[in-house]
């Protein structure tokens, strides 16, 4: 696989010939509708074993193992006799790396309205998926939700299936008296947890994803308790527990969403602990990326302090930001998706930038009442960077929020990366 950022000049047709691909394959692979329209500075999968690549001025055996995954030594090995000072029109076999040995745990979050054909797509890339969500009452019932049609393709596809619950307070958000309710009554605990083990034995769940959000600092010990008293009565069952935390830079980072997240007992008692990694640029803040990579690796270091690495799920966000400039407290960016963000680029004639540091791409553009926009989302190569820290740090694996649009180069990227673990 090779990712190929769109310069001034490029074609699909040229793009294909360099790579020796068909172009049919490209635009298939990247949704792409009109191969008259690429977009400046757009991040292009090409799915390819060998290549033969023609160098360009300003390519050194180092830069062409860069872009492609591989090792000058590798490409020396593919070409006997070469010599390091490569020449303008010069073209050599550029190796596959054989990537995708590895085996990871890839969960996707899924809303039960999601549609059936994204849905069979999406699934053969998975290993759980968590069905968004049940919410819990202040008397520990649980608000059903229409989630066979999601449970019976998933267990028919050999992908598991995980119960979601979480503190949303009917027809609002994450509330924190609402969690409180929950948690500061044992007995409420007790409702929870059976009337979950009676949802999952019926639906046919494969395990529990807990979802508590915004839960009060005063109340971390006694999420702590729900922890140990839901692991306690669901592992001799057959089922898993895991958690979702929200991103702490520290372990005793201080505000509202990370104080009651006790990594260290999440991380003793859960058998997957999620890290929440993105939302630094979310509806009611200030325009940045998502998931800089810079903050996700922090918070990765961070939890590997007290967590297991073969516990831990990175997360991953399936959408971008659209913001309004200047931006102003209180006003809302529209959320977009991964496929809609390089077709707003496209329509605007706006081109792609790449923040190094964040490893995120952008763009700029102005609407048609003249105000101007900035738009943060992910494409292949922040992908692919994100994906590079599962090795590093040799983490269970992914998580994707959510997975009710369809990205297909992620899923391209992913593949080229590492195989599937499967639990069914």
């Amino acid at each position: 696989m090779v990712i190929h950022t769109v310069q001034r000049g490029d074609s699909v047709y040229s793009i294909a010939a360099r790579y020796g691909v068909p172009a049919q394959r490209i635009l298939e692979d990247n949704n792409i509708s009109d191969p008259g329209r690429l977009v400046i500075g757009q991040a292009l999968v090409v799915i390819t074993d060998n290549v033969n690549y023609t160098v360009m001025q300003g390519d050194s055996l180092y830069s062409i193992a860069n872009e492609f995954n591989t090792t000058v030594q590798n490409i020396l090995d593919a070409n006997p006799g070469l010599s390091q000072d490569l020449m303008p029109g010069q073209v050599i076999s550029v190796p596959s790396t054989g990537q995708g040995l590895r085996a990871i745990d890839v969960n996707g979050y899924a809303f039960p309205t999601i549609r059936q054909s994204v849905l069979t797509d999406t699934l053969p890339n998975l290993t759980f998926i968590s069905i968004f969500s049940y919410q819990v009452r202040a008397d520990g019932s649980l608000i059903p939700i229409e989630d066979a049609p999601v449970i019976q393709p998933a267990r028919q596809a050999g992908v598991a299936p995980l119960m979601v619950i979480t503190n949303i307070v009917e027809g609002g958000s994450f509330d924190s008296d609402l969690a409180s309710s929950i948690l500061g009554n044992r007995q409420v605990r007790q409702t929870v947890i059976e009337n979950v083990v009676t949802t999952m034995n019926t639906k046919n769940y494969y395990g529990l994803d807990i979802d508590f959000e915004y839960v009060y600092p005063s109340d971390r010990e006694n999420y702590n308790a729900f922890l140990r008293e839901v692991t306690e009565r669901l592992h001799p069952l057959g089922y898993t527990v895991t958690t979702a935390l929200a991103p702490k830079v520290d372990l005793n980072q201080r505000g509202l969403l990370y104080e009651a997240h006790d990594y260290a007992f999440h991380g003793q008692y859960a058998d997957h602990i999620i890290l929440m990694t993105y939302e630094w640029g979310y509806t009611y803040g200030q325009p940045q990326a998502v998931a800089p990579l810079n903050l996700v690796e922090r918070v990765i270091q961070t939890a590997l302090q007290v967590i297991p690495s073969e516990k831990i799920l990175m997360g991953i966000p399936n959408y971008g930001y659209d913001w309004t400039l200047p931006f102003r407290q209180g006003t809302a960016a529209r959320s977009i998706t991964l496929n809609g963000a390089v077709e707003l680029a496209r329509n605007v004639g706006a081109e792609i930038r790449f923040d190094e540091r964040a490893q995120s791409p952008f763009f700029n553009y102005y609407d048609s009442s003249g105000r101007q926009h900035v738009v943060w989302f992910e494409d292949a190569r922040s992908i692919e960077a994100k994906l590079r820290l599962v090795n590093k740090y040799n983490l269970a694996g992914v998580s994707y929020w959510t997975i009710n649009t369809f990205f297909r180069p992620n899923w391209l990227v992913l593949r080229s990366m590492y195989n599937i673990s499967r639990v069914l």
